[in-house]
């Protein structure tokens, strides 16, 4: 294990503290690998555990794939995550989310329907304002189709997102290489 304040190790099974070598052994059956963002978190078995509980709960959450997609490339986006953009550029192909969506939030660009839209103005006004949107937002993303449930499941993704998107900045996570092919820069 290092100690080293520049570089994190990327844990494995065999070099994880005690606490996080079942948590690695989830992610190892759950994926077929440890993603590398996993053997960085484990250092923490707490953070690593609360990762994995956001990620299932926000997994399951009220929204589609479509719509977990535009929560969590939104935020990726506008954390500037070189490791969870392209990962979840993956992950997106995996949930059969159409690339208009994926490239349209990897690009800044208008998505292709008023209602994913408003969700990815809502997210982004969660993520830039730091939970404090305007009364007029609200109704807007209400109008929309989406609840209060809804408001609140942004912040269980955000939530998830933190932890990544802060983790990967400061570790310098590289990326996996079944994601490298997605590889994106702000």
């Amino acid at each position: 294990m290092s100690n080293s304040k520049e570089t994190f190790t990327i844990h494995d099974v065999a070099s994880a503290p005690a606490d996080s070598k079942p948590l690695l052994e989830n992610s190892e059956k759950a994926y077929g690998y440890i993603p590398n963002l996993h053997g960085v978190l484990a250092e923490a078995p707490g953070l690593l555990e609360g990762y994995q509980v956001l990620h299932e709960l926000f997994s399951n959450s009220s929204f589609n794939n479509d719509e977990l997609t535009v929560v969590w490339q939104t935020i990726n986006v506008e954390h500037a995550c070189h490791y969870c953009v392209p990962a979840h550029t993956g992950i997106a192909k995996f949930m059969k989310v159409d690339d208009a969506i994926t490239d349209a939030l990897r690009n800044k660009t208008e998505l292709p329907n008023a209602k994913l839209q408003a969700l990815h103005n809502m997210t982004l006004s969660v993520t830039k304002n730091r939970g404090k949107v305007s009364k007029e937002e609200m109704e807007t993303f209400f109008e929309a189709g989406y609840n209060q449930r809804h408001l609140l499941e942004i912040i269980l993704g955000l939530s998830q997102k933190v932890i990544s998107n802060y983790t990967n900045s400061i570790a310098e996570t590289p990326v996996d290489e079944s994601f490298q092919q997605f590889a994106w820069e702000k």
